[in-house]
């Protein structure tokens, strides 16, 4: 699949998928959190860990996404 159709899948999903949307959402507000920790000059040891568990949090989110864009390209035949 071409990253354009890749992105017209996730396009779709966004807009008719609650459950990718909630998990787009959930994705999206720990990557702000991410930035408001990245952006200190100096992390404390407890920020640190939780800078790892957001990071772990976001790509376990992420892998959720992609596995219902893969399960959407199929049933919709956009799959290469």
């Amino acid at each position: 699949m071409s990253p354009a159709e890749a992105q017209a899948v996730r396009n779709d999903l966004l807009q008719s998928n609650p459950e990718y949307r909630d998990l787009a959402e959930r994705h999206h507000q720990l990557e702000d959190k991410l930035h408001a920790l990245t952006d200190r000059h100096y992390l404390s040891s407890s920020e640190q860990f939780e800078e790892v568990a957001i990071k772990k949090r976001k790509l376990a989110l992420k892998d959720q996404m992609e596995q219902l864009a893969r399960e959407y390209a199929t049933a919709h035949g956009r799959e290469s």
